[in-house]
């Protein structure tokens, strides 16, 4: 039985770096990426630890295996994660409804999977909802960046009520999405 809950132990993150360990995109074929989708950033389990000393993340879990994951970021991982430093600097000059979005309280997806065999049964929507039930009262949105190219995951995000609100292209010419899923203004699930 696959149950929903709140990342919390040391086997979890484990757990959560082996299901990203299958879907990273430098591992996987051009069709599995066109396909699948993929995630890009590699985490360590002292990160995760880092980041999980500030929130919880959101997992899937069939019996012991971690199936699916929604990560959580804080303004705090910053700096504990030095590489997540650029990202959070361009949300000074990222505007979102007339303010920049250093201005708002945000969570910040960290990453977002579903396993090669749970996938189309309905557990991105559901870590989801189960992300935005928990960090609702205390954020005012979440925010992330897709790539371009990973267009599985970029209409994933939209379905549920994600917009595109700034698109930059980095150092490796690779274009990049920020999405917000806002949920002051949408009182009700998409």
């Amino acid at each position: 039985m696959i149950i929903i809950t709140k990342s919390s132990t040391t086997k979890e993150l484990e757990g959560i770096l082996e299901l990203q360990k299958q879907n990273l995109k430098k591992d996987l074929t051009s069709e599995q990426i066109k396909e699948q989708g993929f995630v890009t950033v590699s985490h360590s389990l002292d990160d995760l630890e880092k980041m999980h000393q500030h929130e919880p993340n959101i997992i899937a879990r069939d019996g012991e295996l971690v199936v699916a994951y929604v990560l959580a970021m804080t303004e705090q991982s910053k700096n504990a994660i030095p590489r997540l430093v650029e990202m959070y600097e361009s949300f000074d000059h990222i505007q979102y409804h007339g303010k920049f979005v250093s201005s708002y309280s945000y969570i910040v997806v960290g990453q977002v999977c579903v396993g090669q065999n749970y996938r189309g049964k309905g557990l991105f929507d559901q870590c989801y909802h189960a992300y935005k039930d928990y960090f609702k009262s205390k954020y005012d949105f979440a925010i992330t960046e897709i790539a371009s190219i990973n267009l599985r995951s970029m209409n994933a995000h939209k379905r549920i009520g994600f917009e595109v609100i700034h698109t930059y292209t980095d150092n490796s010419a690779v274009e990049w999405n920020v999405v917000v899923w806002d949920w002051k203004r949408y009182s009700v699930w998409r």
